[in-house]
């Protein structure tokens, strides 16, 4: 979702024109983020289950549209901004995880950003030269060596669309084994062109929304032809990139879509060697009941879920709309709804919508302070900004947001390959996340207790035996006077550790076993 644009005008956009009904939807959920409410600091012991759970899969953010704007900057903007999202500290958040929009070529779209090049000359025919915004970002990822790289697609080519553009129109039907073999065309050439393995491919992005208003791309996908294109891509890939595999379907919401539609494709696949995992959006902010369900589909599949779209939240309610809040007090329902996610639908990866946005709702050339402030004209979408004057008055700032540093408290810490354990005991305000990986265990505790709250005290015992014992490694905090910085570490006894969470705060306390 990439509200906003690079000219002053805030247009409705990407999924921005669904505002007016997931708010509705966001509000009657915001059970599920329960950051507006007070409650007692929690009380007693808390416990680590000694089972995981699941295996974590990455921790990311999106890479359209803003590389059309960005490549357009100087090479040493481009490499800062490529550090403070792929480098690891104190540089970066090392984001474990980069989604590649593999672009239709933007025909009918009416925003010039919002019109990724093609590969596509003709079928079988390619300028491998085209996107190169795209294609920078992507090569400065893979530099970065982000593990997990994944392309997604808007919309098919114009040959593959109804309408012939890239907008509007749905994919052909029976279209499929030929759009699948371009799309391995494009991963095979990543990978044996240029050195970059793209291990995931998304074939349709959204398939419920056509996005008429021509803002960006978009294709719909009836639900009767998502297995076809998802068997029809997997053989390609199995047959020419078995390096890569399928996600889908990327469903905009949850309940409505994702969990209804889902459940009749996936009985034409053959799922474990077709999938390599279902994906969800988060746009209608689900309700715990929801996540759960989509949690059982998941399982009945054998395949891990991911989270790979949401933006927007608005401070004051929880729900998807318009405004821009780089504070804590925004950041703090991005974590909780990451919580929320990982703990009741079992998400093995959050992907963040656009890791860079334009769409701030003011001018930070003319007030660099702009930035730091919320308004009610931007929005939330990204993780960090850019002004969205650039090409007038040459500013490459870029103005770095508390979501940023709190995606930093998950993903600098908890990388691909970690096993998440339930933790059970612990009450609102908190919300508490355990990860084990190797000799370690890392421990991300939201606190959303309102601002004048005190501190919440967080007693923790983790399942280490034997002659094992816990050490403290590491503590960091996000919150409004500090960035992923250093805090004292947790106070250790045993198998128990003793942390005191200031309100409206994100803090990660890692800790050795020896």
């Amino acid at each position: 979702m990439r509200p906003g644009s690079t000219d002053t005008t805030i247009r409705p956009t990407r999924r921005s024109f669904l505002g007016a009904t997931l708010a509705v939807a966001g509000a009657a959920s915001l059970g599920c983020l329960p950051v507006m409410r007070a409650a007692a600091a929690t009380g007693g012991i808390a416990t680590v289950h000694p089972d995981p759970v699941q295996t974590m899969q990455g921790f990311g953010a999106s890479g359209a549209w803003w590389p059309n704007d960005l490549v357009r900057f100087g090479a040493d903007a481009q490499q800062r901004l490529a550090a403070l999202l792929f480098a690891p500290a104190p540089a970066g958040i090392q984001l474990s995880a980069y989604r590649y929009n593999i672009g239709g070529g933007g025909l009918g779209v009416t925003s010039r950003t919002r019109a990724p090049e093609t590969f596509l000359v003709s079928p079988g025919v390619y300028d491998w030269t085209r996107d190169r915004g795209g294609r920078t970002f992507l090569q400065l990822a893979a530099a970065h060596r982000v593990p997990v790289l994944l392309g997604f697609v808007n919309s098919a080519p114009a040959p593959w669309t109804t309408n012939h553009l890239n907008t509007g129109g749905d994919l052909v039907a029976g279209a499929e084994p030929e759009y699948a073999r371009y799309l391995a065309d494009v991963i095979r050439h990543l990978r044996d062109a240029e050195g970059i393995a793209l291990s995931y491919v998304s074939p349709m992005n959204e398939p419920d929304y056509r996005f008429e208003d021509a803002h960006q791309e978009g294709m719909a996908v009836p639900v009767e032809r998502r297995a076809a294109l998802v068997r029809a891509l997997a053989a390609e890939l199995r047959a020419r990139a078995s390096h890569a595999r399928v996600v889908a379907d990327e469903s905009s919401q949850v309940g409505g879509q994702f969990l209804p539609e889902a459940a009749r494709w996936l009985p034409d696949t053959e799922a474990s060697r077709d999938l390599a995992a279902l994906a969800h959006h988060l746009y209608d902010v689900p309700d715990v009941p929801t996540l759960q369900r989509a949690r059982r589909l998941g399982e009945g599949a054998g395949l891990p879920l991911w989270a790979t779209e949401v933006c927007c939240l608005q401070t004051a309610t929880g729900a998807v709309g318009q405004g821009y809040d780089p504070t804590i007090a925004n950041a703090i329902p991005m974590a909780v709804m990451i919580w929320q996610a990982l703990t009741h639908a079992n998400d093995a990866a959050f992907h963040w919508w656009v890791a860079a946005s334009s769409a701030i709702g003011a001018d930070p050339g003319a007030d660099p302070t702009a930035a730091l402030r919320p308004n009610p004209n931007g929005w939330n979408d990204g993780l960090v900004y850019y002004d969205p004057r650039f090409a007038d008055n040459g500013n490459q700032e870029i103005y770095l947001t508390k979501r940023y540093h709190a995606l930093g408290n998950l993903s600098r810490y908890v990388r691909p390959g970690a096993r998440r354990h339930d933790v059970e005991g612990v009450d609102e305000p908190l919300h508490v996340l355990a990860f084990r990986s190797e000799r370690r265990w890392t421990i991300v505790a939201v606190n959303a207790a309102p601002a004048d709250a005190g501190p919440a005290p967080l007693e923790l015992e983790l399942p280490v035996g034997g002659a094992d014992l816990l050490a403290p490694l590491e503590a960091v905090e996000t919150s409004a006077g500090r960035s992923l910085e250093a805090v004292a570490p947790p106070q250790v006894e045993g198998p128990r550790m003793r942390a005191g969470l200031p309100a409206q705060s994100i803090t990660t306390l890692v800790l050795a076993v020896r």
